[in-house]
Parts: structure tokens; sequence; C-alpha cells
């Protein structure tokens, strides 16, 4: 994990933070609400991913000498300086489970804390949990249509610098099977899967040398990439020839690699190829800017690839690019606080608040959330948020609480799970999903609510701002 301290922020998070501090108010308790108002892709739902990366980051915050040396010469003041030699998150944060599958306009996470501590963690949380749920989620996509096919993560040369460490995590997470990416490999125990570039083959007079010696430096994960002369005349020949003579040794060719042409027309002749010689085993890997669509399409037409290697349009989250994550104060001072805007899907949910799903009496999860006060009991109708004559009748419902503690006293209070592990709870979330909102086209809008005693209050203080 990438080192953070208190100064990844932005500079007005400073600045806030020392008026916060001159007028006395450093201990005053602010709750902001983390969520998003559109879900990526034109789809129907994201996966929430980087809450483990953010509680550990907290955990260690700090200013360094160095960087409170800087700040005086950014203008803050000495005493507010020697305020921030002892910063430390002290607050408590709810969210919902690493993994789990999300929805516009609801609270994904709550931030419950000093005011400074709350507004200086702003930009850090956004910028983990922004990037990572994208990831995560164009990652999960992929996975629906590859079925079990295995998906890895080639993208680091093309992600926006350091983000390519993290876009490897957020992939494992929406169903990744590795990763290209070393660093990521060690650092999140992710596995790691390679093959060889052109420059290779090209720097030896022929392919087949180049092949043959490749094999004998790599038997065990020997994978052969098999376009860069002639993918049918030379590239899987010579292939075939190298795994004849790893037979010999007792050793195996892993696949071959297809990185350029028609994958569709390429990965069915060199099946054909590959079989006739025997090795069926041998498996047949792509890549060369491959997306969910893209996938999808090969398949339909029949590929027999069984590796698809994603790089520029995972890691950068093409064609979004970002998540529109924002984190607003709903709660300070022992009062709730609201947002107005022109723009009635800009008005925010004021108090501390509790997200329930919605649940037949079989369990079944049927398309809906519900957001409440966080002491409310349980809600018996829920209201479109921005809709007012749109309500729907949940009493006969069972209601899954969603936001859990996770931290308390700038401490986490979770049990650290694997990659692997958050993976499998996200398969599972998504898998109860009906497919409607799963599909890429116009995808079933996911119902998302708020309960009668909200929506007064919102109501109420709205009145009481327009006034």
């Amino acid at each position: 994990m990438l080192n953070y301290t208190a100064t990844y922020t932005d500079l007005y998070q400073l600045s806030m933070a020392q008026v916060y501090f001159k007028q006395g108010r450093k201990n005053q308790t602010a709750v902001f609400d983390y969520f998003f108002r559109k879900n990526p892709f034109e789809g129907g739902y994201t996966v929430f991913s980087g809450l483990q990366d953010l509680l550990a980051a907290l955990e260690d915050l700090k200013f360094t000498e160095e960087e409170l040396e800087y700040l005086k010469t950014q203008d803050f003041d000495e005493d507010f300086l020697a305020y921030l030699k002892d910063f430390r998150f002290k607050g408590k944060i709810y969210s919902v489970k690493e993994g789990d599958v999300v929805f516009p306009t609801r609270p994904v996470l709550q931030v419950e804390a000093g005011i400074i501590e709350a507004q200086i963690i702003e930009t850090l949380l956004l910028n983990i949990l922004n990037f990572q749920s994208l990831i995560a989620t164009k990652a999960s996509r992929m996975r629906m249509v590859a079925g079990e096919r295995s998906l890895l993560d080639f993208g680091l040369r093309r992600a926006q610098s350091t983000g390519g460490y993290y876009a490897s995590r957020a992939a494992i997470v929406g169903g990744f099977n590795g990763t290209s990416n070393v660093m990521a490999g060690k650092d999140f125990d992710i596995p790691i899967s390679g093959t060889m570039a052109h420059s290779f083959i090209q720097s030896y007079d022929n392919e087949l040398t180049a092949f043959r010696d490749f094999a004998q430096g790599r038997p065990k994960d020997c994978v052969l990439l098999v376009d860069t002369y002639d993918t049918l005349k030379s590239g899987v020949p010579n292939a075939i020839s190298v795994a004849k003579e790893m037979e010999e040794k007792r050793e195996k060719l892993l696949a071959i690699r297809l990185d350029s042409g028609d994958l569709a027309y390429l990965a069915r002749e060199s099946r054909k190829l590959l079989d006739k010689a025997g090795l069926e085993y041998v498996k047949i890997a792509a890549s060369n800017q491959l997306d969910e669509h893209v996938i999808k399409s090969l398949l339909e037409q029949g590929a027999p690839i069984d590796v698809f290697g994603v790089g520029t349009n995972l890691v950068i989250g093409k064609a979004d690019a970002a998540l529109d994550g924002v984190y607003k104060l709903s709660f300070f001072n022992e009062n709730p606080r609201i947002k107005i805007s022109e723009s009635i899907i800009k008005i925010t949910l004021p108090h501390k608040k509790q997200v329930y799903r919605v649940k037949d009496t079989n369990g079944h999860a049927i398309g809906a959330d519900v957001v409440s006060l966080r002491d409310e009991e349980k809600p018996e109708h829920m209201f479109h948020p921005f809709e007012p004559f749109k309500s729907m009748e949940i009493s006969e419902f069972k209601l899954e609480p969603l936001l859990k503690p996770v931290m308390e006293n700038g401490k986490s209070l979770i049990q650290k799970r694997s990659l692997t592990e958050i993976a499998k709870f996200s398969k599972k979330r998504l898998a109860e999903m009906s497919s409607e909102y799963k599909r890429f086209n116009n995808p079933h809008i996911y119902k998302v609510g708020i309960s009668k005693n909200l929506k007064e209050e919102r109501d109420r203080l709205i009145s009481a701002f327009k006034k």
C-alpha cells in the first residue's frame, strides 16, 4: 500500500480547518455522507471497493515535520500548525461491506468526527473510494460476460501513473483472476501473470529460436506470443514445435497469445491447428483493446478464447474515467444539515442515517434500498427521493441494515479480508440481483427511496432555509 500522509488533501480543506480552529470549533462533531449520483458505464449498479485501504490509511494518517515546515511557507498560522503536529483521525465510520453492490443517492459510507478531522480526510476518501469502485465495477462487467474464463489485468503501462497500482486491486474485487503488476501482486497477494513482448521475439534472428529460449527460461508458465510476423503460418506452427519439444521434457506449453488482427477468426484457426497437433490442453489467450463489449462480441462469435488480458479500458475506467462520488455534510453540532439546489437531484439528505436492502419473506432482494433516520424504527413506506408522488409500501418485507460500524476512535473494527474473499462476497451480492439490473443496454433502474420520517425532515429543512 502506498504511504499516505495528511497532506494528501486539497488546500481548501486546510484553509477551512484553520478557520474552524481559530473560531474554537475544532471539537464540534460533523457527519458527512459519501454517495454518488449516477452509476458508471450507463450501467445498473456499482461495486463498492477501497474500504480496507481507506481504513488502513486513516489509522496512520498524520503530518510529518517536513510537511509542517512546508505549510508554514503557505501562510498557515503557527498555533494551527502546532495543532496539526498531533493530528490523528479519531472519528467513527459506518459503511457498507466492501464488495457490496451499491446504487445512486443513498449513503455508501458515513463519517462521524470532529469537523477538522472529517474535513481533512475528504479528499483522501474520495480519491480512494471513487477510483477503486469505478474499476471494480468495470471489472465486474467483464466478469459477467467472460463466464468462468480467466481475466487478467495488463493495464499498468497505460494507467494514470500510480493509479494502476490500485486498479489491479480493484480489478480482483470485481472478479479478475490476476495481474501483470508485480508490486500489486506482492502487496495485495494477487496472482501475477505475464507472457512476452514482441521486442523479445524481434531481438532474435528467427521466431522459433526465441520461442525455444523462452520455454527454456519459463517452462512452468510458458505463454508464447504468436502474432509478431504471421500468426497462422509462422507463430502458431512454431509454438506447436516448441510445445512438442517441451512434451519430450515432460513439460507443457501453457498457452499462446493473440494480440492483433481478427481475434475471433485467429482464435478459431489457432484452435484447429493446436487440436490437430494433439495440443488440446494449450490455452488461447487474447489481448488488444478489450473491454466488456469486445469480450461479449468475441464469445458470441464462438471464439475459443480461454484467457482475456485487459489493459487500458479496465484501468482507466473507459468510457467514464471517474465515479462522481461526493462527500456532503448531513449533521453538525447536534443539528441536521442540508444543501439546497435549484436542481432537485442535488438536494442532499440530512441527518445520521441507515440504509436497508429490501427483501421478500424468502430473503431475496426485490431491487430496492430505503434510506431512513439512523435510530428510526423499521420504515413501512419508502418514497421516491425526488418525485413526491411515487411511493411504495414495504411493511411486509424484510429489511437488511447495510451501514455497519467499521471504525471507531480512528481504529478499524473489521477483520481484514483477502481480495478473494471480497470478490466472492461481491459475486454473491451480484447474483442476488435480477439480470435486468445487470444488462448493458437500458438496465432496469434499481429503486432507492427514503422513509417517511426522513422525507418529512428534509422537507422541513427545505422550507426553513427557503424562508
